[in-house]
């Protein structure tokens, strides 16, 4: 074998284990059984522990790690996993099942829909700040706490969770399938106030203290510091009671946990923002000589001695955190909390889609991907096969990945992977027609495959890098589900550009190494046409707008109407039964009864595992409605109303998603303006943009049309429909930049002809393979996908005529009919 090839195979099969490893093992297994694989010796003591654990998982089979902690009770386990370093811990045996329990999870995580979770109802404090501020600030603290809880829950990875206020200070969170561990760690996260001041401690403090002279505006706070020898010590401090030029939290831009290069202790950095660090230097530049209190939710934790104005606008906070704590502490100090939260009801829950949703939803997923790769195969024979070869190392490499940042995996975001591995056949097409056209010219098979690799490198580069500023951006700026589906974009197009280039690329040189690849037979379906696309433009541009007006007007007189409950909120209500009905039953009957994707979910006793009530979420005045509907339905399961009351719950996609999805696509579409203006010409660039506005009002104002209402998953439908977009509307244009660079004769009007006539094949083919996969999840998904594969259906046709009608007549229009200048420019050095 070849040096150059070893090299690239060893690369390919590097990656490939790695995301095989990541993915292993892919479900979860029991607790109870790795508790006892793991312990290096089983004596008696041991043993009576796993049968004790036994005996619990009969009688609580809901909660393992809760039944293993019983059954060790106060013995100390240490001793059968030397395997895991905790001496350090406070609580030796509940780290052991930690690790224990993160080594039975599945490498594979599930979401709410799916598998369903731990939901936390929380309260908010909000009596002082009325009394403070007035009676508006309760709303505003509530608002303030939904996003800064968002993105305090979004430090547990991708996890989709969902986040929506409950009244008028209450606020549901629902997170996926958490370990005891995250489980602990999320209600630090969610509870901590994180409220920081910095208050200036009395000159006289010492004496004070002792004569026990009350100072009025002071308050005594007692610092804690661990000795060498780890015995605690107490200091106390005469400390004024508000902060200093008022002076806190709020003014925090950044903070992160840090080891004191000193001692090497961890303690938490902290940077103000530009205000905060004027005022910090004033601060410190009026108070040279005295001590300054750095106070955290009125807990002292160190009053260190201003010996100079500190003018830099950043400190540190100092105490006896381990790397759990530290790092808990600077995230929530990124975050803080208006008012005070406290944990009021903690159940699990249910997957919010039935069984039988789920399984056409995956269903769908498979017949998609077996489509597209029949299509392959019956279409270019071995060219197929090689590129089913790279679609299979893809899906592993795009779940790898995901595996390895602890992505949840929902059923739309199934779906999304299902769309990109349709839209992964694309560069296999590209590199295929190009082939096809250069054993055409007569060259060899070596030739041919060199040559077809080098021409569509440059087109596939510029269509997958627009892509990742697409999914870049929305990573940087996005948030919730916005930023995770920017992950998974990059991932699905990293992972596509690799398997594209470098997997396919590999097995045809070595089937050209051992001499085994003589030919490379291809249907060819659509030859040698000649249609004149630009006779019409001007009809279907204006066809093409008229509808976008008439689709979008609708969606604008439908008004509120448009919104489903994930935007507008809705009625929540709690039921009691003596019967339990499947979601499955549950969701058809109330949407025959006219209440429109409802989110309905049964609720579970934590410690017992037992389905203790249902929880149903329907828009706003239809409470009665769904109560009335069951019980008409279902009479022997005995709904009842808990409390006899119904909430009114806010959107679970709140202004803040709504806000950053649009900032973070507009800048995504300058993004790709920049890009294409620099690779092409900016008449290119301003047509490519054009065309994926278009592609997004079209359809927009076709789902308006369709009656359907907005929810979470047509959000991430609307963002893969910018990225499938400028796909196309690039290798039309590199097509056309080609012909224009080699001096093609004729009119601009019949270069861009051809151009589009002789990429006819692969738009259609590109096209049609998304198309495939998006159709199995239309036909066959259910209704819980069923409105993002509509929707990603009409923009999949809109996309690939755009390309023509809208992106090619705008360049076309821009230069009035006439060749661009550097193009003229080519054509007339050619001629000299």
């Amino acid at each position: 074998m070849k040096r150059n090839l070893f090299w690239r195979l060893a690369l390919v099969l590097g990656v490939l284990i790695w995301s095989l490893a990541e993915i292993y093992p892919p479900t979860p297994r029991n607790l109870l059984e790795v508790f006892q694989e793991q312990a290096v010796r089983h004596d008696t003591n041991f043993i009576a522990i796993a049968q004790r654990a036994v005996q619990l998982e009969k009688a609580r089979p809901a909660d393992l790690f809760q039944d293993l902690l019983e059954a060790i009770g106060t013995n100390d386990i240490t001793q059968y996993f030397p395997q895991y370093k905790v001496a350090e811990e406070r609580d030796p045996n509940r780290a052991i099942l930690n690790h224990l329990q993160r080594d039975s999870a599945g490498r594979i995580k599930l979401g709410l829909d799916l598998q369903g979770g731990t939901s936390f109802l929380i309260e908010m404090d909000t009596n002082r700040l009325e009394r403070t501020q007035g009676g508006d600030a309760r709303q505003a603290a509530l608002a303030q706490a939904i996003e800064v809880l968002r993105r305090r829950v979004d430090k547990f990875g991708v996890s989709e969770p969902i986040i929506q206020p409950v009244g008028d200070n209450r606020i549901q969170i629902q997170i996926p399938g958490l370990s005891e561990a995250d489980k602990e760690s999320a209600k630090t996260q969610i509870t901590k106030t994180a409220h920081l001041e910095f208050r200036m401690v009395h000159p006289d403090s010492d004496n004070l203290i002792k004569e026990g002279v009350p100072v009025p505006g002071y308050e005594i706070l007692r610092e804690v510091r661990k000795s060498r020898d780890g015995r605690e010590q107490v200091f106390p401090y005469l400390v004024k009671i508000a902060p200093e030029r008022g002076l806190t939290g709020k003014y925090i831009k950044s903070a992160q946990a840090v080891h004191d290069p000193m001692t090497g202790e961890l303690q938490i950095q902290f940077r103000f923002d530009s205000e905060g660090a004027g005022l910090f230097a004033d601060v410190t530049r009026e108070n040279v000589g005295h001590q300054l209190a750095i106070v955290l939710d009125g807990q002292l934790y160190s009053a260190p001695r201003i010996d100079e104005p500190i003018t830099l606008g950043s400190g540190v906070i100092r105490g006896d955190f381990d790397l759990k704590e530290a790092t808990e502490l600077a995230n929530v100090l990124n975050n803080p909390l208006e008012a005070p939260v406290h944990i009021v009801e903690e159940r699990g829950v249910d997957p919010t889609l039935g069984t039988y949703s789920i399984h056409s939803g995956v269903k769908a997923a498979l017949i998609g991907t077996v489509a597209v790769s029949l299509f392959m195969l019956v279409y270019y024979l071995l060219a197929g096969l090689i590129a089913n070869i790279a679609l299979v190392t893809n899906i592993f490499l795009l779940v790898g990945v995901m595996c390895s940042i602890e992505t949840t995996f929902t059923l739309p975001g199934i779906a999304g992977v299902v769309l990109t591995i349709g839209m992964a056949v694309d560069a296999n097409v590209l590199i295929y027609e190009r082939i096809r056209e250069e054993l055409a010219a007569g060259k060899s098979m070596r030739g041919a495959i060199a040559a077809g690799y080098a021409r569509a490198f440059g087109t596939i580069f510029d269509s997958h890098v627009t892509t990742l500023i697409s999914a870049v951006i929305l990573i940087l700026m996005g948030t919730g589900p916005v930023k995770g589906f920017g992950v998974a974009l990059f991932i699905g197009v990293s992972a596509s550009l690799f398997t594209a280039l470098v997997v396919t690329r590999l097995i045809f040189d070595w089937l050209l190494a051992r001499g085994w690849l003589k030919g490379l037979p291809m249907l060819h379906l659509i030859r040698g046409t000649r249609i004149d696309f630009m006779r019409y433009a001007k009809i279907w541009f204006a066809i093409s707008w008229t509808l976008i007006v008439i689709g979008v007007g609708w969606g604008l007189h439908r008004g509120k109407g448009m919104f489903g409950v994930d935007f507008a909120g809705g009625d929540d209500q709690v039921l009691n039964f003596a019967q339990k009905v499947e979601v499955d039953r549950i969701i058809p009957a109330l949407n025959q009864a006219g209440v429109r994707d409802p989110f309905v979910q049964y609720q579970k006793d934590v410690l017992t595992g037992a389905d203790k009530d249902l929880r149903i979420t329907s828009a706003f005045n239809t409470g009665d409605t769904v109560l009335q509907t069951l019980q008409k339905d279902f009479p022997q399961a005995g709904f009842t109303r808990v409390g006899g009351k119904i909430d009114r719950v806010g959107a679970t996609v709140g202004k803040e998603i709504q806000r950053t999805a649009v900032v973070a696509s507009l800048l995504a579409l300058f993004g790709i303006l920049v890009y294409v203006a620099f690779r092409y010409e900016f008449s290119f660039a301003v047509g490519a943009v054009i065309a994926v506005v278009h592609d997004v009002l079209m359809t927009i104002g076709w789902f308006c049309l369709s009656g359907r209402e907005f929810n979470a998953p047509i959000v991430a439908a609307i963002l893969t429909i910018i990225g499938f977009s400028i796909n196309d509307t690039i290798v039309i244009f590199d097509r056309i930049r080609e012909d224009l660079k080699l001096g093609i004769r004729g009119t601009f009007t019949e270069v861009m002809n051809q151009a589009l006539n002789q990429t006819l094949s692969r738009t259609l083919i590109t096209s049609g393979t998304v198309f495939l996969s998006t159709l199995s999840l239309y036909v066959f998904g259910g209704g819980a996908i069923n409105d993002f594969a509509f929707t990603f259906l009409v923009g999949i046709i809109t996309g690939t005529y755009s390309s023509i009608y809208i992106a090619s007549a705008l360049v076309l229009w821009w230069h009035k009919g006439e060749r661009p200048r550097s193009a003229a420019q080519v054509v007339m050095e050619a001629v000299h």
